[in-house]
């Protein structure tokens, strides 16, 4: 068995060892942002045909309580509608402007007066990113990069936002999903999950005879031991991108809901147990899920327009269980989400729906019946609508109740009417029903002795800087 198990942890770590991971971001802490405990923020992106204002953005993560976020950009409008509150913000100047913050100091400084310095102290800017996946969409910036780094470092120093040179981490995406989907049947689903595996299902290094329950771990550490290789064993890392996609085409079978919200709810789960890693126990790994919004803009196939975890109008794109989190996402929030029949969707497939929620789904149908309460109005998306939730709180509003084969929706706004109360309302026709609602290009990997990744982690960390101010 022990022979078996060594041969999996050879396999699964070929494809683990998608590190060292081709930096995705580079940049700066302000502020000691991601030294503070475990945290879970959340990235937020623009490229929605709908997007909200900035202060229904502001809005949200308040309600949520995300309390950490990472912009693609330096918004003005998000900046302010930042100020004055208690979320924490990383900035980021993108792969466009990249290339001319290289070419001078007076550049890079007329950069940190405008997005940074001027949003001081009302804003809680705490780090500066330069660049996403920088070295993949232009692999001839790493000599521009460097300059810009130093020049914007150089600037920081100007503006006296620099305070002490120590502390600072290393930013990195990592998404299992992706190892999953090119591990050619060499990763298991449960593994990449975040999911429950037997001891003798779990991946053993055959170098240090560590175990590791899931990917997210094993990428996490294997940058950690390339740092090691390099005799960088104190720097912390943040993982800046991390999720899973709830929708997807037919080459993409397990972008589902079920899936993302697996995969999320655990993650979360991970990260504020301080768990740490097998290399580095007890040691928080701040992540940033990847991301706030379903992106309808994006290009790519279609799971890259769903890897939010909200729809642009603040409804929940799935259920995520995420108790041991304390206030984020606004948990324990557990009757105020409901199951409802989507709006649009097909009649006939909803008639079928419904016949199943009240036959062998065993919900509580009884106030949609003639001269009942909720009888009214007469059609079949509202009968479904109170028998869909009525099924999703029998379930415990457990992960996959509000599908439907595809009928079914998540909404935080109570449907209920009249004299008609939905499960979950408090004032339940039918009471019954625990969880909690919420709701690239990723990362391109090298093996982690190749020689270009180790240039560009030495690049890395010879710019490693904090700029620390007290505010």
């Amino acid at each position: 068995m022990q022979g078996e198990r060594l041969v999996f942890a050879e396999r699964m770590l070929d494809c683990i060892r998608v590190l060292l991971l081709l930096l995705s971001s580079f940049g700066f802490s302000i502020h000691g942002g991601a030294g503070a405990g475990a945290f879970v923020g959340l990235n937020v992106g623009t490229s929605l045909s709908n997007m909200p204002s900035p202060d229904q953005v502001v809005s949200l993560l308040k309600i949520k309580k995300i309390r950490h976020v990472r912009l693609y950009d330096s918004d003005r409008g998000m900046l302010l509608a930042l100020a004055n509150t208690s979320i924490e913000v990383i900035i980021s100047i993108p792969n466009n402007q990249v290339l001319a913050l290289g070419e001078s100091n007076s550049s890079a400084a007329n950069w940190v007066n405008k997005n940074v310095a001027g949003y001081l102290p009302d804003t809680k800017i705490t780090g500066i990113v330069v660049g996403n996946e920088i070295l993949t969409s232009l692999p001839n910036a790493a000599i521009v990069l460097v300059s810009a780094m130093k020049f914007l470092h150089s600037a920081l120093v100007a503006a006296n936002l620099d305070g002490q040179e120590t502390d600072s981490y290393l930013m990195m995406n990592l998404y299992p999903y992706y190892t999953y989907m090119q591990g050619n049947g060499k990763v298991p689903l449960d593994y990449a999950l975040f999911q429950p595996l037997t001891p003798e299902k779990e991946a053993v290094d055959p170098n240090t005879l560590l175990h590791y329950t899931n990917v997210f771990d094993a990428m996490v550490d294997a940058v950690y031991y390339s740092m090691s290789n390099l005799n960088y064993t104190n720097i912390s890392v943040v993982v800046a991108e991390t999720g899973w996609p709830s929708k997807g085409d037919a080459s993409e079978p397990r972008a589902t809901t079920d899936n993302a919200a697996t995969y999320n709810s655990n993650l979360v789960k991970h990260i504020f147990n301080i768990t740490g890693t097998p290399k580095r126990p007890g040691v928080p790994v701040n992540t940033y899920i990847y991301e706030l919004y379903n992106e309808d803009l994006k290009p790519g196939p279609l799971s890259e327009q769903n890897w939010g975890l909200f729809n642009a109008n603040g409804t929940p794109v799935y259920a995520l269980h995420v108790s041991g989190a304390g206030e984020f996402l606004a948990n324990n929030i557990t009757n105020q989400s409901y199951c409802v029949a989507k709006p649009g969707a097909d009649t006939k497939l909803l008639q079928a729906a419904l016949d199943w929620a009240c036959g062998p789904g065993q919900a509580n149908c009884t106030a949609i019946q003639g001269g009942e309460d909720c009888f009214n109005p007469d059609t079949v998306g509202a009968h479904a609508s109170y028998a869909f939730n009525s099924y999703y709180h029998k379930t415990g509003m457990a992960m996959g109740s509000c599908d439907f084969k595809g009928v079914a929706t998540i909404t935080t706004t109570n449907p209920s009417h009249d004299s008609c109360f939905y499960s979950g309302s408090g004032r339940g026709n039918d009471s019954t029903g625990n969880g909690t609602t919420f709701a690239d290009s990723r990362s391109t990997y090298l093996i982690a002795n190749d020689s270009m990744a180790l240039y560009i982690l030495v690049l890395f960390l010879s710019l490693l800087l904090i700029v620390d101010r007290q505010i």
